[in-house]
């Protein structure tokens, strides 16, 4: 499958903060893409960017295989988004919104197209209501319709399920698997909510304070054979050493307090403790971390993280 978004070495600064810090990454054609940091973390701006509505100071985006600094009206056209609230008529029904906004697309509007849009995202039967009669999920689901008004490749949705009670978060979330599913579309989708992203999505991004911790595929980076091992012990650097160029050294870390962590299946932990006792390592503990909330608290800088990616 072919990149339909390509991010390197990507760099915006907004005075003294430094928003997005050297960040790459790719998205392929049919992936659900998790976008995910805390609050604050440079989702947002990295968005803005790929949407052109702010300026990189450094970096190159490629999107749909074009430069989106030579070719940003021909890439745009095959992008439908939705970033925060969408911005909609409230006074207006549901169709009559969507009719409007395929009119300022180019696209004469044709009856049967609009109520299928609408049926798309659940909204045939209030089709017809005002939109300020809608709830915040239904408002949404509504800006996701206006989105995909120009039958977009990739479609990008910012912090959609912010503000949403919890039926409105799940037909979120099968809302967006329906777009990959059934419509075919490659979502890019920033939550700062693991649990949601854990649900959609194929392959991931973790970013923290602008930079990239981790990407991969979901199921990877979940798997439940696979476990964390967060190392301490009283020679650290010859620790590192002795590990770096031992069969874990491809999997070795070094965290922001100064432990050692390495990613190893189970059973190779007590091999690990065996290996570093032969070479004379006093090993002060060893703990293993494998629930969602370990992982992440793992690759962020802190505990303060916790309701950023539990709540």
């Amino acid at each position: 499958m072919g990149a339909v978004i390509e991010v390197k070495n990507l760099v915006k600064a907004f005075g003294d903060l430094l928003a997005v810090d050297d960040l790459s990454f790719t998205v392929y054609e049919g992936d659900v893409y998790g976008f995910l940091g805390q609050n604050g973390a440079g989702k947002s701006t990295t968005i803005r960017m790929l949407l052109s509505l702010i300026r990189p100071d450094s970096g190159n985006i490629t999107l749909l295989g074009k430069s989106l600094l030579t070719k940003r009206h021909a890439i745009l056209r095959q992008i439908g988004a939705v970033i925060e609230r969408p911005d909609l008529y409230k006074y207006l029904s549901a169709y009559e919104n969507l009719s409007i906004f395929a009119r300022m697309s180019g696209i004469k509007p044709v009856n049967r197209s609009l109520m299928d849009q609408l049926e798309q995202v659940g909204l045939a039967e209030r089709a017809h209501s005002r939109v300020e009669t809608y709830s915040q999920g239904m408002k949404q689901r509504l800006g996701i319709a206006v989105a995909l008004i120009h039958d977009p490749r990739l479609v990008i949705l910012d912090e959609p399920t912010n503000g949403l009670d919890p039926q409105g978060i799940a037909d979120m979330r099968n809302l967006i698997i329906g777009l990959s599913r059934n419509l075919k579309k490659t979502v890019l989708v920033s939550s700062h909510l693991l649990s949601e992203i854990e649900q959609i999505a194929t392959r991931m991004i973790i970013i923290d304070k602008g930079k990239k911790i981790v990407e991969g595929n979901v199921d990877e980076l979940f798997h439940p054979g696979n476990n964390r091992v967060h190392l301490e012990v009283a020679e650290q650097e010859k620790a590192w050493q002795l590990l770096s160029e031992s069969r874990w050294g491809q999997n070795l870390e070094r965290e922001d307090n100064a432990q050692l962590a390495l990613q190893m299946p189970p059973e190779d932990v007590p091999l690990l403790v065996q290996f570093l006792v032969k070479n004379e390592i006093s090993i002060l503990s060893v703990r293993k971390a494998n629930t969602l909330e370990d992982y992440f608290l793992s690759l962020t800088a802190g505990k303060q993280h916790v309701a950023a990616f539990t709540n």
